[in-house]
């Protein structure tokens, strides 16, 4: 595939899966044997994904991911987001706060033969558990 292929997918993902909703494009989009590396843990195949957007939706129903940079070279696409939503449900443990959280992440993602095979997902995660009230002191400790 093209770079631009390769981007062109990882925009419908973010737009049309993530944030529009629509699951059943998984298949199309991720690959079998795709592995999600994300900061709580490896998911697999589509299913995977699928679970954790469910997650994250659950917890933040109106959560949209914006792309603030895309770039891509040979079968690598990065992106660096916005993320944006209400906790209305429960996340980690943590009972629904009603606040808005606004997080910042980045996405790197393998592309092989039209399908994402591998991605690895980092976010501020230390600020979105400040924003729903958890640990608030920037000099305590986690945990």
């Amino acid at each position: 595939m093209s770079i631009e292929a390769n981007k062109e997918l990882v925009t419908r993902f973010v737009e049309d899966v993530f944030n529009g909703g629509n699951t059943r494009l998984l298949a199309e989009i991720i690959s079998p044997e795709h592995i999600s590396h994300l900061p709580n843990g490896d998911h697999y195949g589509p299913e995977g994904v699928r679970i954790d957007i469910a997650s994250f939706r659950a917890a933040f129903p109106d959560l949209r991911l914006t792309i603030l940079d895309l770039v891509a070279e040979y079968d690598r696409v990065v992106y660096r987001f916005v993320a944006d939503g209400t906790h209305e449900g429960p996340f980690m443990g943590i009972a629904p706060t009603g606040k808005r959280v606004k997080v910042d992440g980045m996405v790197f993602d393998h592309i092989r033969e039209g399908k994402t095979v591998e991605r690895w997902v980092q976010y501020d995660g230390l600020s979105l558990m400040r924003q729903i009230g958890i640990n608030q002191d920037p000099k305590a400790p986690i945990g």
